[in-house]
């Protein structure tokens, strides 16, 4: 980690952070180094910091999704150049994980390069004197938030494992926390950024956020990742305060949020979870379950494509291409409103407000072509079902593996083959250790 840090951070600003990555072509900014911008910043420079932060955060998102998708059954990546997501990542013939292999290795790197420009962003804000009071937080704001987005990711991953916090300065790097605490930090940095929004002035453009790209838009955003991680904290009523002053609205489009996009243009990233469909060597197919336990009438079926012929690799079949996703430049949810919903149903009937619970419940499912829900109303069953919904509306989104650990369920997840394993978490990475 150190040495990831140190080298990324002195490489990246020297080129204005992932600048082959971003939309813009931002020009010759005279090679301004770390020290330069920690001291007096132009709103240009931080400008640029913004894009450039924005546009790493797209970075290794496939390995992300394909590590979560492949461990909680919802798909299962076919590639016969890496064979480990059929062998490592599902406990074939006695493998098992390990921190030295670039399912782990690369996107936790990729999250922590994004904090260390989210520092960089802070750090450089603050010592300005090139940029008002106001403005400054709301480059900070963004920065905190982004970053507490980073860090969750990763501790999603290594889960009891933990994650390290603590990585503003490289040559002292803080200690590796663990779940609860990981998760403590990240709520208190995400409710210092929202206090830094309140009163900020955004300078600055942000790709995906449509009508959430001034003060008041970024803290519902904050808000709404905050309710996301009081959902794994199990304090159900901080959830729901959250939710309150996110962007959610149960008469709302599912789709409403913040998003990764991705485009064609010169510099520009394409959504590199696109895969086309009935491709063969490199496929990316839900996993036969999907399309057995999906209510007749689901509409999210449509989330996957049936191919021309299955596609097999190491005793494993799967007949539909995973479909979210149907271009290069399709883009990528943050967090939508269809996942707010159902962070409200879950938190209502964790509380008992069953009939709450059941009220969104039934907005997802009329919003996918089912009728309302007629099964028991009584917690532990309906519990079940928001699970279910969350399975199939927030499919190949990164939730399911986390959902079934967070209820203890994972035991549940299917075994594909004699000997087969589910894991619960990923090693730290080998640097970690």
């Amino acid at each position: 980690m150190q040495k990831i840090i140190r080298t990324y951070g002195i490489l990246c600003i020297a080129s204005l952070l992932f600048l082959a990555a971003c939309e813009k072509d931002y020009g010759n900014l005279n090679n301004a180094t770390i020290e330069d911008l920690s001291k007096n910043a132009t709103k240009s420079e931080l400008n640029n910091l913004v894009s450039g932060t924005e546009s790493g955060m797209r970075n290794s998102l496939n390995l992300y999704l394909d590590d979560v998708g492949v461990l909680g059954r919802e798909i299962y990546r076919l590639s016969v150049s890496e064979p480990r997501y059929v062998l490592d990542l599902l406990g074939a013939n006695n493998s098992v994980l390990m921190g030295t292999n670039p399912y782990i290795t690369i996107p936790w790197a990729a999250r922590y390069r994004v904090v260390k420009n989210c520092n960089t962003l802070i750090r450089a804000a603050t010592n300005s004197t090139l940029i008002t009071d106001s403005e400054k937080k709301g480059y900070t704001g963004f920065a905190r938030t982004v970053k507490a987005y980073q860090l969750l990711l990763n501790l999603n991953l290594t889960y009891s494992k933990g994650i390290r916090v603590n990585v503003e300065n490289p040559e002292l790097l803080g200690p590796i926390v663990s779940y609860e605490e990981g998760l403590k930090s990240i709520t208190s940095l995400l409710d210092s950024a929202k206090t830094d929004l309140n009163g900020a002035a955004i300078s600055f453009t942000l790709a995906g956020f449509e009508g959430l790209n001034d003060a008041a838009g970024l803290t519902q955003f904050n808000r709404a990742l905050a309710a996301r991680v009081s959902l794994y904290q199990k304090n159900w009523q901080q959830a729901l305060d959250n939710l309150n002053t996110s962007f959610f609205g149960l008469d709302k489009s599912f789709s409403v949020g913040a998003y990764h996009v991705f485009g064609t243009g010169s510099g520009d990233q394409l959504n590199p979870t696109f895969i086309p469909q009935n491709q063969n060597g490199e496929v990316r197919v839900a996993h036969p379950s999907f399309a057995a336990d999906i209510e007749p009438g689901d509409n999210r079926i449509n989330k996957t494509s049936l191919r021309t012929s299955a596609a097999s690799l190491s005793g494993l079949t799967g007949d539909r291409d995973v479909w979210l996703y149907t271009s290069g430049t399709a883009p990528m949810a943050i967090i939508r409103n269809e996942e707010l919903i159902l962070m409200y149903a879950e938190a209502n009937i964790q509380l008992d407000n069953l009939t709450e619970g059941v009220k969104a419940i039934n907005i997802i499912r009329k919003g996918h072509g089912l009728g309302d829900y007629s099964g028991s109303a009584t917690k532990p069953a309906l519990i079940t079902e928001m699970l279910n919904q969350r399975r199939y509306s927030l499919f190949f989104e990164g939730h399911r593996w986390i959902d079934m650990r967070r209820y203890d369920l994972l035991n549940t997840l299917s075994i594909d083959r004699s000997g087969d394993d589910v894991w619960s978490e990923f090693p730290l990475p080998v640097t970690e250790q």
